[in-house]
């Protein structure tokens, strides 16, 4: 009976969410990984951009949308979307209890981090919303007393890149002009702190010609996931499901972007998860 159960578990689905669809970059790189998961995402694109909402905001969207995955009965949720994990991935995970997995886009990230730079200067970008919970400089102090934290907040980068501005002129200047701000002189590290970020990552190399390494969570957090599931006897060796991905409000802009952070064709599928609210 518990092998009948575990096996079930194996071929569960990994749920995935996001204030848009940026978090398709985690998206992509956990399937780029675990080959045979299948994926259910939800892009919260009626709310996006979660980094101009108020922290109880983010907490009920992330709440009502973990409720729908446990649904589809995933295995694990991750919460692909920094602002989210930082007011609300403690919430969630008490409501979630043992009905499934919950992984942040942070907590990988910093413990990367913390492991690989005894001292030193890191930089962090991100919305305003996770700048403003001051959460990586909090965690990785709290692994690393040794390591200084410069963060700073870029809310035009997520919209630009949502709107496929990027390596172009615009691009360029919305990205250098953040870069060159006094907070971020001699970093020794980037942390790229929202899921859209790893789309401009060549930009921000390229600013810094290789003297600063550019942390893209995307990867990091796919290898976490891979190690949870492996640890726990959950990665599935079955035939491949076809993953699903949801927005919660559809336009076509939102249906072409999805080329931009997925490496694959797929199909958006309108869910009114706010509807009769």
């Amino acid at each position: 009976m518990a092998k009948s159960i575990k096996n079930k578990l194996n071929t569960s689905p990994i749920g995935i969410f996001d204030s848009g669809i940026g978090g398709l970059t985690v998206a992509n790189a956990i399937h780029k990984i675990l080959p045979n998961e299948q994926l259910i995402y939800f892009g919260d694109t009626a709310h996006f951009p979660y980094g101009e909402k108020s922290a109880d905001s983010i907490k009920y969207y992330a709440l009502r949308i973990s409720d729908f995955l446990i649904k589809q009965n995933c295995k694990m949720i991750v919460i692909a979307c920094n602002t989210a994990s930082s007011v609300a991935y403690q919430i969630v995970k008490q409501q979630v209890g043992d009905k499934a997995m919950v992984v942040s886009v942070i907590e990988p990230v910093v413990s990367r981090v913390a492991a690989l730079y005894q001292h030193g200067k890191i930089g962090v970008i991100a919305t305003k919303g996770t700048i403003k919970s001051d959460v990586y400089a909090k965690r990785l102090k709290e692994l690393n007393q040794s390591l200084q934290v410069a963060s700073l907040a870029t809310p035009l980068l997520a919209p630009m890149i949502e709107e496929g501005f990027f390596n172009n002129k615009i691009s360029k200047t919305v990205i250098n002009s953040y870069l060159e701000r006094p907070k971020l002189k001699k970093i020794d590290a980037l942390i790229l702190a929202c899921t859209h970020y790893p789309l401009i990552r060549p930009e921000i190399e390229d600013y810094y010609k290789q003297k600063v390494k550019i942390i893209d969570s995307a990867e990091i957090v796919a290898e976490s996931v891979f190690n949870l599931l492996a640890d726990k006897g959950l990665l599935n060796t079955a035939k491949t499901v076809k993953s699903k991905f949801y927005v919660s409000d559809f336009t076509e802009s939102f249906a072409n972007s999805t080329k931009i952070f997925y490496k694959g064709k797929i199909q958006l599928e309108r869910f009114p998860l706010w509807e009769n609210e």
